[in-house]
Formats: C-alpha cells, sequence, structure tokens
C-alpha cells in the first residue's frame, strides 16, 4: 500500500466501509501497490488463493500497522476500525473473473539483472560451494545463504513476498531458484548472492522444478490452471501448457523431477490423472494429437505443438502430493481426504497398490532409507501423531510409530543411521525426535529451544551436523551435532522456513525430499 497526502488520509477517514464503497477505498489505498485488479504489483497479489497462511485477524493487523521490513506501512491513524476490517474482508473475497496470465503476460513480466556472463568463474569464498545451505526466511521474507564449512552466513537478501519453502538447484549448484506464492520466479547466483533474473509465471504458484540437465524449469500453477515451461539460463518464457482434461481444468498440486527418466511428474487436483513430461530431446514425437512413446505406443496427449508434452496417466483418485521410490519407477501419493494413498508405476502408466496411510501424510517430506538389505520409506503425518514406514517392495506399512505429535518435515542422511522428525503441528512444537533406521525405534527425544517452535531438519553435506529451524520472528537456525545431538552454534533469523543444502539437494540424497 502507498503513501497518502494527509489531506488525502482525513478525507479516506470519513469513507464509509459499506460493501458498495469497500471498493473504492481499496482503490484509493491499496490499489498502487497492490494491483488495481489485486493480482499484485510493488506488493504481493490479495486473493484468497494467495492469502492462505495469513488469517483474517492478522491480515487485519498487516493493514493496521504495517509489516516489518517491507515497503508496507500501516494504516491505523488514517483509516478507521471498520474501514480497516472491511478492506481485509475484500481481499479474501473471490475475484469475479481472473483475467488470462498467458505468455504475453509472462513475457512482459521478464526481467534479466545480473547476465550471467558478468559472474566470477569462481567462488569468491575458500569454502565448499557444494556445503553451502539456503535459507528461506519467512518472517522479513529475505533469505541467507550459510556456508555450511564455517557456519556463518556468507549473503542475506531480500526475498519476494511468501516463497515456498523449497529451494531448487541447478545440477551443479551453481544457481538457485525460488517460487513465490503469487508466481515470481527467482534465479540468484549462490557464489555472489546477486539476483540474476525473474519472472511472473503465474498468478498464485504451487512450486517449481528444474531438469536434471539445468536446461530448463517447469512452473506449477494453482492460478491459472497452467504449466510454464522456462529457460533455466535467464527465466525467458518458453511454453505454456494448459492444464486440462475431460471438459475441465485443474490446479496443479506439485511438479518434481524425475532425473532417471528425463521428465517432470504432475500430481493434479482437480484430475484424477498423474502427467509426465519428457524433456529429453530426443523424447517421442506427437502424432496426431498424441504422444508417442517408444516403449508403450500412444498415449493420449495435452499441449501439442509445443516443445514440452504431457503424457496422462489416469488413476483412480486426486493426488495431493507424492514422493519417488528410488528408481523412480513408481510414486507414492497421498490423496486430499489424507484417508488413503496409491502406488502408480509410471512404465506400466496405472496404479499398482494401496498405501494403508491415514491421517494426512505429508508424503513430500518423506525419506528413504535401506534396512536389513531393503528399502523402507518414511513419512511424516500432517493430522495423526505418528510416522509410517513402509516397505518400497511390498508396499505394505512395515511399522508405525506413535509421536508426541503429528509433523510436517522428516530428514536423513546416507552418513547417519538416525532420522529426525518434527512434532511442530501440535502441542509439543519444541519437540524433536529421533529414529533410529536399523530399528525402526523412536530412540531419543530433544528440545533444542524448549518452548519455541522448532522444526525443519537439514543436514551439512556430510552429514555431520543437523541445521534446525527455530520458526519465529526473533529465531534462529540452530546446528546440532547429529552424533551427540549437542549444540554447536546457533546464527540469529528471522523465522525460519526452509533450509536445504546445495550437496544433498543436487545428489537426490535418499534422505531429503527432492
Amino acid at each position: 500500500m502507498k503513501s497518502l497526502a494527509a489531506a488525502l488520509a482525513m478525507t479516506l477517514f470519513a469513507l464509509p466501509a459499506a460493501a458498495g464503497e469497500v471498493e473504492t477505498l481499496y482503490t484509493e489505498v491499496c490499489a498502487a501497490c497492490h494491483g488495481a485488479d489485486r493480482l499484485g504489483a510493488i506488493g504481493p497479489a490479495l486473493l484468497p488463493e494467495n492469502l492462505g497462511r495469513l488469517k483474517p485477524a492478522e491480515a487485519e493487523a498487516v493493514i493496521a500497522d504495517g509489516r516489518a521490513a517491507s515497503q508496507m506501512e500501516g494504516f491505523r491513524n488514517r483509516l478507521s476500525p471498520e474501514q480497516i476490517k472491511a478492506l481485509a474482508k475484500y481481499i479474501y473475497s473471490p475475484v469475479p473473473a481472473l483475467p488470462d496470465w498467458n505468455m504475453a503476460e509472462i513475457s512482459a513480466s521478464h526481467l534479466v539483472v545480473n547476465p550471467v556472463e558478468t559472474l566470477p568463474a569462481k567462488p569468491p569464498f575458500a569454502s565448499d560451494p557444494l556445503n553451502l545451505f539456503t535459507v528461506v526466511e519467512g518472517g522479513d521474507h529475505h533469505v541467507s545463504i550459510v556456508d555450511g564449512d564455517r557456519l556463518e552466513v556468507l549473503y542475506r537478501f531480500p526475498s519476494r513476498f511468501a516463497l515456498h519453502g523449497g529451494a531448487k538447484y541447478s545440477p551443479d549448484g551453481r544457481f538457485v531458484y525460488f517460487a513465490s506464492r503469487d508466481g515470481w520466479i527467482s534465479k540468484v547466483d549462490m557464489w555472489t548472492g546477486k539476483l540474476i533474473a525473474e519472472i511472473r509465471a503465474g498468478i498464485n504458484t504451487r512450486n517449481v522444478a528444474v531438469s536434471d540437465d539445468g536446461r530448463f524449469l517447469m512452473v506449477g500453477n494453482v492460478l491459472p490452471h497452467s504449466l510454464v515451461a522456462l529457460d533455466a539460463r535467464d527465466l525467458k518464457p518458453m511454453q505454456v501448457i494448459p492444464v486440462r482434461g475431460d471438459g475441465k481444468t485443474s490446479r496443479v498440486s506439485a511438479v518434481y523431477t524425475a532425473p532417471p527418466r528425463h521428465s517432470f511428474v504432475v500430481a493434479l487436483r482437480d484430475l484424477e490423472e498423474i502427467w509426465e513430461i519428457p524433456y529429453a530431446d530426443d523424447a517421442g514425437p506427437v502424432m496426431n494429437g498424441l504422444v508417442h512413446s517408444r516403449e508403450k505406443g500412444l498415449e493420449e496427449g495435452i499441449g501439442t505443438g509445443g516443445r514440452f508434452q504431457a503424457l496422462r496417466i489416469r488413476i483412480p483418485d486426486f493426488m495431493d502430493d507424492f514422493f519417488f521410490d528410488p528408481g523412480y519407477e513408481r510414486v507414492m501419493g497421498a490423496s486430499r481426504d489424507g484417508s488413503k494413498g496409491m502406488v502408480v508405476d509410471l512404465d506400466i502408466k496405472r496404479k499398482v497398490a494401496d498405501l494403508d496411510l491415514s491421517g494426512m501424510p505429508h508424503l513430500g517430506s518423506g525419506i528413504v532409507f535401506k534396512t536389513d538389505g531393503k528399502w523402507l520409506m518414511a513419512t511424516p503425518h500432517l493430522k495423526d501423531s505418528a510416522v509410517s514406514i513402509i516397505d518400497m517392495e511390498s508396499w505394505k506399512t512395515v511399522k508405525r510409530l506413535t509421536t508426541l505429535g503429528p509433523g510436517f518435515f522428516m530428514r536423513g542422511h546416507e552418513n547417519t543411521p538416525y532420522a529426525w522428525v518434527d512434532v511442530s503441528m501440535g502441542k509439543e512444537k519444541d519437540a524433536l525426535q529421533i529414529i533410529d533406521t536399523r530399528s525402526l525405534e523412536i530412540v531419543r527425544t530433544i528440545r533444542p529451544a524448549p518452548g519455541r517452535l522448532t522444526r525443519h531438519v537439514e543436514f551439512s553435506r556430510d552429514g555431520r551436523y543437523a541445521v534446525v529451524s527455530l520458526s519465529e520472528k526473533d529465531g534462529a537456525i540452530l546446528i546440532l551435532d547429529a552424533a551427540t545431538f549437542a549444540e554447536i552454534k546457533r546464527l540469529p533469523m528471522s523465522a525460519p522456513i526452509g533450509k536445504y543444502n546445495v550437496w544433498n539437494k543436487i545428489s537426490y540424497s535418499s534422505g531429503t525430499s527432492h
């Protein structure tokens, strides 16, 4: 929102908050920064779909008092309490008709800030560039790049509003890509902390994936119902793929990369389908609107006429999120209602097993590990106080561990026998529980910051340190010894959300999400 002259401020204070006039109030007070259509400009989009993490009471507080470390100032002295409430209610109301956000609008938003050719050829620091961490700080919308060798912050820079916690890296670890909830995709140089390019690929974006060869990004949108392919070099838009089928369109639940398959895999919220989008240069050609797979014959295709084509796989239920098996041949998916799960084979293109997973498992945060020669997958639950452990051959739940509360994040590492899970969705938000992957038992509960929200463990490249988020405004990342669980150091941060080690992500560590 924008500063107003003192004379205008008095006039605004007199404006009523009646339904017919709140649009005028919004236009006068908010439109300059948030857009006349509420799609965002300098400030973020103000739509119900983009405000899901902000409660209406919190929105009223932001309008009244502003937001720290941003251009958003408070209007408590310019607007009446009724007007503030009316504005807060208005921004949570649906937009009558969302405008198109297609290639023309996406291209118009494209900005290259620092061309890649201007960057240094070597890191300007002595530490291992593959042992860096990216930390998303949700409290004041910043990102910190942390040196995993010296355990210090290298760079800290402002980010777009409400970044998705899951940063993604180029295959060499040089660049990091972010997606904000209002559709902005940003490319940043890990070695210097410089912004390379930005583009707005959607109005409300779910997440972004990077191809294993580093050439392409695929952006999954909630609004509009589309996927957007970008050139990873400078984020130039390549193709918009409408997400539709059987006469209706769908929001994207998630898009991830399947490296051995050289493809993107997409889950959809409103269609009982999974899409696979090959990106290799020798991917099957399109023939009469169908994608030809060299191994499986003809499959129905979407996106005919562009570089990227989608193979549609029919499934018996909606899939909200998913997890790959180690060979990337199958995906384990959770249903939207959290009552069950399924396994879908990407090669034979059908469901092959059901999963006994209730309580809304957070499969996007699952991990895999080997015990007694078998691959096991473990996932926390968002609504149950449990961790489920699944045999990835029989697809049976071999153990269901009772935890202190529902959890959101789970992490492990090849160089440690322990898997760490938070219980941050419950009352014991300060606890982390540690599972021995050999015995499949909880062997330790620690509280690094008693009484405070503690979550999201990530390991250093060698697995020596476990890095934990004290996820409050006056928070920190806590660096713990992964073997003794003792605290080594803490670095102050503003509500750190996700943090991701470069090596663990680009090597597709079995202990981290992909």
